[in-house]
């Protein structure tokens, strides 16, 4: 048996504002075929679909799944992220890897690293 990785689902409680909010950050596209239930967001510089499913209250606590990004220059992808609405969790590392942690506006955690500190990781 082979398996593909079809799309990664986040739940929330507003898919359509957050899949906006992610189509921004990677340039995407919106498709929402399920009348505002199940929001896709593909295209851009994403390698796979994302999707937002509604649900009435998230899982509490600290996503056990979360997304690494890249970035060609950490320090002003960080920057465009909390000016476009993310929040700050911490910056961690040290000389030789850095990373930091984020939220989106739902609370969801993801990191960004320096692309050219993840040899082997993208």
């Amino acid at each position: 048996m082979t398996l593909t990785l079809g799309m990664v689902t986040t739940d929330t409680t507003d898919p359509t504002g957050l899949a906006a909010w992610w189509s921004e950050q990677f340039g995407a596209e919106v498709a929402d075929p399920f009348g505002g239930t199940f929001v896709l967001v593909s295209g851009g510089t994403l390698p796979l679909t994302v999707a937002f499913q509604l649900v009435e209250a998230p899982t509490p606590g600290k996503n056990r799944l979360h997304l690494d990004l890249t970035a060609a220059d950490l320090d002003a992808e960080v920057d465009r992220l909390l000016a476009s609405g993310a929040s700050l969790v911490e910056r961690r590392g040290d000389e030789n890897f850095r990373w930091v942690t984020l939220t989106d506006p739902a609370g969801n955690e993801f990191c960004v690293a320096a692309a050219s500190e993840t040899t082997g990781l993208a």
